[in-house]
């Protein structure tokens, strides 16, 4: 080692740049629960109601995961009471909805039953349609000629089928597997058109009948490739 220069250390620095803290698959779920439990309550859950929602018996356990999320600066925290708790650098502003984000559709579509969401994301809501909502990431190039494109994140805002309109990008289970089709009004009619140009389209004379999930309202793409340890999103 040159003399003057300095030895390189292992806390995440590099010239003077602090890396992104990384969180733990249970410390990224106890966040993203944290977060919806706030919005909806506004008030933060108990330690006990923590480790109900993951299934942790130990309450030491959990306080554990509290303070390591406290340690990396994503909460502040009072271990001597149960719920004083506040999140840092997360928008909880009444403007903004907190969805959910899936792999696939069919994922999304599958209502209680569906897996975890991957992350939450934090939209305005003039953007995400409000509660209920979701995003999923699109299907490889099945949108292309949507101008979708693999790896964008598309917004589904809940519709009601008698709101739709004549052209609009819709998700709907037709019979068999959630898909993604182009609505075509023809008279009492909607027909759905399977993107891609493959399989037959459909006929749909009471929109009672069709299960819609929501429609394709907006996409979130990324301009540059994302960092390997992307920080959590809300």
């Amino acid at each position: 080692m040159r003399s003057g220069s300095k030895p390189a250390t292992s806390t995440g620095e590099i010239s003077g740049v602090r890396a992104t803290p990384i969180l733990t698959g249970i410390e990224r779920g106890i966040l993203d629960f944290m977060v919806l439990y706030l919005r909806t309550n506004t008030y933060q859950p108990s330690i006990r109601e923590i480790g109900q929602e993951f299934g942790i018996k130990s309450t030491k356990t959990v306080s554990e995961h509290l303070q390591a999320l406290a340690d990396k600066g994503f909460i502040e925290r009072d271990p001597s009471r149960s719920r004083a708790v506040r999140i840092l650098s997360v928008d909880l502003a009444p403007s903004t909805v907190s969805l959910p984000c899936f792999r696939t559709l069919e994922d999304a579509a599958r209502g209680a039953h569906r897996p975890p969401a991957e992350a939450h994301f934090s939209l305005d809501r003039r953007l995400a349609g409000g509660e209920g909502g979701f995003l999923v990431r699109a299907p490889g190039e099945a949108l292309a000629d949507a101008g979708i494109r693999d790896g964008d994140l598309l917004v589904i805002s809940p519709v009601a089928a008698e709101e739709l309109e004549d052209g609009e990008l819709i998700a709907a289970r037709v019979g068999g597997d959630a898909d993604y089709y182009r609505l075509r009004k023809m008279g009492s009619r909607n027909l759905l058109h399977p993107t891609g140009g493959e399989g037959a389209r459909a006929a749909i004379s009471e929109p009672a009948s069709l299960v819609l999930l929501g429609r394709v309202s907006a996409l979130c793409r990324r301009v540059d490739p994302l960092p390997s340890t992307a920080p959590i999103a809300h």
